[in-house]
């Protein structure tokens, strides 16, 4: 086979010889300058412009359509639809001048083509051209930055909620831990100095007040509709909580706590029905199945979007997302079996 492959290479490139060969030999049969370029020659390149330009625009629409089910399902959070929101307007608003600038730079291209009876203008300035193609821009941009950080200011705004649940996000290479207050409600406070096997933490051992907390692993629960704050440590490099379905991402960064706040709207099991979902991963499984591997089901996903080292890429946790009562249900019974264990 590989004999096969060679000896089909070489025989295209004799055969390429070759035509080069006649195309030089046909030149002196040629009473004109081939060289020279004719208004025939310019017709046929500027209409060959305008048919690349279809061409164009029907292969990003195909490609549009063809890989449309590959993005994220939609926003499991409050403040993920505004940030879908305003992702989707600059979408739209790139898509436009995508369209708008090709066609005119095709249609140019055809419009002033090469024509041996035409003479060329020559304007070195236009004002309204420099006020039309810097004050659009500017007004169009200062609508994306306004609504930005509004929506920026909204989410970042620091947490009124009485009722919110409080969740620590440990991060160390390679590995998330997630932590919850006891039945007292609080969390113990850390020393880094006190990190070892069965501390994993870091957890203040003088501070009575972490002695009831619950030390997660491999997947952490959240109630649906329930403000969460994630409060972030790092133990040794910069991690970055990415949680994609809820549209959450923030640094974790050795020495400080990191602060984000959000609002889960769909529970695991709502989100698994969800039709795009549904689509989605009859894709991903259709996938799997053609390099035999086992199906998956759906699960919203705790990942590091930092490249932290050799084990990144494994560095995910899965996030159940409850009814209320499932987890007042999962939470009491960690928090007794934590209580128990210490006794």
């Amino acid at each position: 086979m590989n004999f096969l492959v060679i000896l089909a290479i070489v025989l295209l490139i004799v055969a390429g010889h070759q035509l080069l060969r006649i195309v030089e030999l046909s030149r002196g049969l040629k009473k004109t300058n081939e060289w020279r370029i004719t208004d025939t020659d310019n017709n046929m390149m500027g209409k060959s412009m305008l048919i690349f330009m279809i061409l164009f625009f029907l292969f990003f629409i195909w490609q549009v359509e063809r890989w449309a089910d590959r993005s994220l399902p939609p926003a499991a959070s409050e403040h993920g639809v505004k940030i879908d929101t305003l992702w989707d307007y600059n979408m739209y608003l790139c898509i436009i001048v995508f369209f708008v600038t090709n066609f005119f730079l095709f249609w140019y291209a055809y419009k002033y083509r090469g024509n041996s009876k035409a003479t060329a203008r020559f304007f070195p300035h236009d004002n309204r051209l420099e006020m039309a193609w810097t004050i659009v821009p500017a007004i169009v941009l200062a609508f994306v930055i306004i609504f930005g950080l509004k929506y920026w200011n909204e989410i970042m705004d620091e947490s009124k909620d009485p009722n919110k649940v409080i969740v620590e996000l440990y991060a160390k290479q390679f590995d998330w831990t997630a932590r919850y207050t006891g039945p007292d409600g609080k969390l113990g406070s850390t020393d880094y100095r006190q990190i070892n096997g069965s501390n994993a933490v870091g957890r203040d051992t003088a501070d009575v007040t972490g002695n009831d907390d619950v030390l997660v692993k491999n997947e952490f629960h959240i109630p649906v509709n329930t403000e969460i704050e994630l409060q972030m440590r790092s133990r040794d490099v910069i991690h970055s909580a990415y949680l994609p379905h809820f549209r959450a991402q923030m640094n974790c960064v050795p020495g400080m706590i990191t602060y984000f706040k959000f609002k889960p709207t769909k529970t695991t099991e709502e989100m698994r029905k969800d039709p795009y979902t549904v689509k989605m991963m009859e894709g991903i499984n259709k996938q799997r199945a053609k390099e035999g591997k086992e199906p998956v089901i759906f699960d919203y996903l705790l990942l590091c979007n930092k490249i932290c080292g050799a084990s990144h890429y494994g560095m995910q946790m899965n996030v159940i997302v409850d009814t209320p009562e499932d987890y007042k249900a999962w939470i009491e019974k960690k928090q007794g079996k934590t209580v128990a264990e210490k006794k």
